[in-house]
């Protein structure tokens, strides 16, 4: 596993699929966030790490753009811009979650280290992926 640290860009598989974002055309971007989503949800069985590391990236992708996310990487996140990707928060929490659901090769590896911190970036791009409520809503306007 090429991993250097605990956030969602902080591997090769992340930082290559955000290449891969760069290098589509501005139409195709949020076809491939959303595929990658869609994949991840529709996967009965083992899901494999390289997978799992796509979908927390453009689940974290899609957060950015949410009240409250963090900015993607400056250096591995993507440096094209991305379209409104806002859209796709029900799926990127559907696939956090199924990142977090055995057979998960990404939840085991994480298990087999100090995977608190892992978990914990999870919980939070969860956080501000969940819908506010509409009281919160309406004092944003």
């Amino acid at each position: 596993m090429g991993t250097w640290d605990v956030g969602p860009f902080d591997n090769d598989t992340a930082a290559d699929f955000c290449d891969d974002l760069d290098e589509a055309a501005a139409g195709e971007r949020e076809g491939i966030v959303r595929g990658i989503l869609t994949r991840v949800i529709d996967t009965a069985g083992d899901l494999e790490a390289p997978e799992s590391e796509q979908a927390v990236a453009a689940a974290a992708l899609v957060a950015a753009q949410c009240s409250g996310g963090e900015p993607a990487d400056p250096v591995y996140g993507p440096e094209e811009p991305l379209p409104d990707l806002t859209g796709l928060r029900d799926l990127a929490l559907q696939a956090l979650d199924r990142v977090m659901t055995d057979p998960s090769e990404l939840m085991e590896l994480w298990a087999e280290s100090d995977g608190g911190p892992w978990r914990a970036n999870i919980r939070r791009l969860r956080g501000v992926l969940l819908p506010q409520p509409p009281g919160e809503q309406l004092s944003l306007i």
